[in-house]
């Protein structure tokens, strides 16, 4: 199969192909079997070991990192891990850097398409927060935009091509169920919003972006993100698949939408890559942007606090191993604080835990939203069992 189908998709030769499913493969194998085994490791070795020394269990996930650090199942998971995070990018990183040619051909000729009313607009002048220029994120080469170096589409390119091989399918197609699964929930738990203005934060290429705007085709959505070369490539990739969507280079805590104007505001597995000052203005900016009445929705990694002591462990790894220094500071946070921290009324916050829309029944998805969040091993981890956790905030009508 090829994990990219629109109209950006680009001609790889069967070796090509046969090394991104063989990648993917590799990740499901670590990330489900190798995974199932560490935890295997710590329930069936590490707890009992305590159980006969009359120590106590470890009451939260530092306190089981310290544990499972020197042990061969979880150097063997970690070393293996790293590995496959790796030659994720190295799957497609060479293939695609002669495909540049193309894709510039093909940007000017889906720009110039009058068919889809899309719009792009970028600001070479805008200035990126010192942490952005200094991380590789998951490992990413460049970042998002080749650390500012390359405005062409490869950066977006390589996001695209690279992150289905990274998720091995388990996204949905296009790479889109995160959208398609907040913007149905919004639907379900939010019917009498109708909302004109959607604006997703931190967008990269858009993937999460356009379900939206298939979900509500009278509102008008935006995809913001600071890198320009992401921008182009969804901007592109948006007019391919023919839905409008309008791409803009802008920062979360700087949003260009005049107060009380936009219906929602939207991210998916952003704030976890921010310093906390930075998430800070982000939700206050989103506040100041919305609406009475209006929503903020975050897809986001779980928080620590309702989530089992090993859970919290397995999903604060890539904190230590992954390049994402935010990730747990932020998972350690109280998200309603954060929220009412912003002006949001405490009353206002709302949480849920769904099972990804594209993949089950209409009536299981609904369920799910409309019920109390439920958190277990599968909430936040990327698996074929994945559970997807959103958080957020409803602007009160008296603001």
């Amino acid at each position: 199969m090829d994990f990219v189908t629109h109209g950006l998709k680009l001609p790889k030769a069967p070796q090509h192909r046969a090394r991104e499913r063989f990648v993917a493969s590799l990740r499901a194998y670590v990330l489900i079997d190798l995974a199932n085994e560490l935890r295997s490791d710590y329930e069936q070795e590490v707890l009992p070991a305590l159980a006969d020394k009359q120590a106590p269990a470890p009451k939260d996930g530092v306190a089981v990192h310290k544990l499972m650090r020197g042990r061969d199942q979880f150097n063997f998971y970690s070393s293996l891990r790293c590995t496959a995070q790796e030659i994720v990018w190295d799957s497609v990183i060479d293939f695609l850097e002669g495909q540049q040619p193309l894709l510039d051909e093909r940007f000017t000729a889906l720009s110039e398409d009058q068919s889809v009313a899309g719009s792009l607009q970028l600001n070479p002048s805008l200035k990126a927060p010192g942490y952005y220029d200094v991380t590789d994120v998951h490992l990413m080469p460049g970042n998002y935009d080749a650390h500012g170096k390359d405005t062409g589409l490869a950066p977006g390119s390589l996001y695209d091509n690279g992150f289905n091989v990274f998720a091995f399918g388990a996204m949905g197609r296009e790479f889109s169920d995160i959208g398609w699964s907040m913007a149905q929930f919004t639907k379900l738990r939010f019917p009498e919003l109708n909302p004109q203005c959607i604006v997703d934060v931190g967008c990269t290429v858009g993937h999460n972006t356009l379900p939206w705007k298939q979900t509500f085709p009278d509102a008008r959505v935006h995809g913001l993100d600071l890198a320009a070369g992401c921008l182009k490539y969804g901007h592109a990739r948006a007019q391919s698949m023919g839905i409008e969507a309008h791409f803009q280079q802008a920062r979360a805590d700087h949003l260009p939408f005049e107060d009380n104007s936009v219906d929602v505001v939207f991210s998916s597995m952003f704030l976890h890559e921010l310093p906390l000052k930075h998430i800070q203005a982000t939700l206050a900016e989103a506040f100041r942007v919305l609406r009475p009445g209006g929503v903020m929705l975050h897809m986001e990694l779980p928080p620590n606090a309702p989530l089992a002591p090993y859970d919290q462990f397995y999903l604060d790894w890539d904190s230590y191993y992954n390049s994402e220094p935010f990730y747990k500071n932020f998972r350690d946070q109280d998200y309603q604080q954060l929220c009412t921290d912003a002006g949001f009324d405490r009353d206002r916050f709302f949480q849920a835990v769904m099972p990804r829309f594209t993949y089950v029944e209409e009536s299981e998805f609904e369920s799910a939203v409309m019920g109390e969040a439920k958190f277990d091993e599968d909430t936040g981890r990327l698996s074929h069992d994945i559970e997807w956790y959103g958080f957020g905030a409803v602007k009160g009508e008296e603001s």
